[in-house]
């Protein structure tokens, strides 16, 4: 139960900022007070506002700067930390239909890759996810994700057909705030082909993705395919800021299975 309460009270900490930052309290490019002033005056610990900062950041509403304890604002983003790193919310974003399934799950020994992204000593215990991700349901990408162990337990005692990890580990107070991103080509494979309804060596969009905590401490490692035309990636570049978004073209609009 006390888990239960820090968490709500970071999320009712970072609302509460997420309307001042909003109503102009602190005007456009303006900062926030230092975390010791907002612990102090809203009566919480430092770690929950540090904790409600990270969610704001996640969503694009502030950014943090190095060898300063004050939060920056910047300009809104082409897309939120947030909607980027979940599937689900930028599906929902979109007035799309998120769906998902775990087909296979175990824990197994990192690989050599895997323990170098997570930053884990080789052979380190994790566990791996295989997840079938549709949209209004037509499967749209095949995502093959590792997990630390604590955050792999946390997983494992999900539902297999929850829609949002994010959102379920968000509830347990694991906080996404940091994410790398590499998009590239890759070619189906068999499991690939089966589950997106493609032919075998089909060319698919592939995102490799690095989460980490407010810490810098790695969350999860994955790689995320999708079916040709369903998904498309944009750079926005500014003096303001760099943001990747991740868009569904027109053509996919009420994605249908393509052979």
């Amino acid at each position: 139960m006390a888990n239960t309460q820090r968490t709500a009270r970071y999320r009712e900490l970072a609302a509460a900022l997420r309307a001042d930052v909003l109503s102009g309290v602190y005007g456009e490019g303006g900062r926030l007070p230092s975390e010791e002033a907002l612990a102090a005056s809203h009566g919480v610990s430092r770690g929950t506002v540090r904790q409600a900062l990270a969610l704001l950041r996640a969503e694009g509403v502030v950014t943090s700067r190095r060898g300063t304890r004050r939060v920056v604002l910047e300009q809104p983003r082409v897309q939120s930390f947030a909607e980027l790193s979940s599937f689900t919310r930028w599906a929902r974003s979109l007035g799309e239909e998120p769906g998902g399934s775990v087909l296979e799950l175990r824990w197994r020994e990192a690989d050599p890759v895997e323990a170098e992204r997570l930053r884990l000593p080789a052979g380190e215990r994790v566990l791996w996810v295989l997840r079938l991700r549709t949209l209004g349901g037509e499967p749209v990408m095949v995502e093959r994700t590792v997990y630390p162990e604590p955050v792999g337990a946390l997983v494992e005692a999900m539902p297999p057909d929850a829609v949002s990890v994010t959102e379920l580990l968000e509830a347990q107070g694991v906080v996404l705030a940091d994410a790398d991103h590499t998009v590239d080509l890759t070619l189906a494979d068999a499991d690939d082909a089966r589950l997106l309804g493609c032919a075998p060596e089909a060319p698919l969009l592939r995102e490799h993705r690095r989460t980490s905590d407010p810490t810098g401490v790695p969350v999860e490692w994955s790689e995320d395919r999708y079916r040709a035309g369903t998904v498309a990636f944009t750079v926005h570049n500014s003096l303001a800021a760099t943001a990747l978004a991740r868009t569904l073209p027109s053509s996919a609009r009420g994605v249908s299975r393509q052979e």
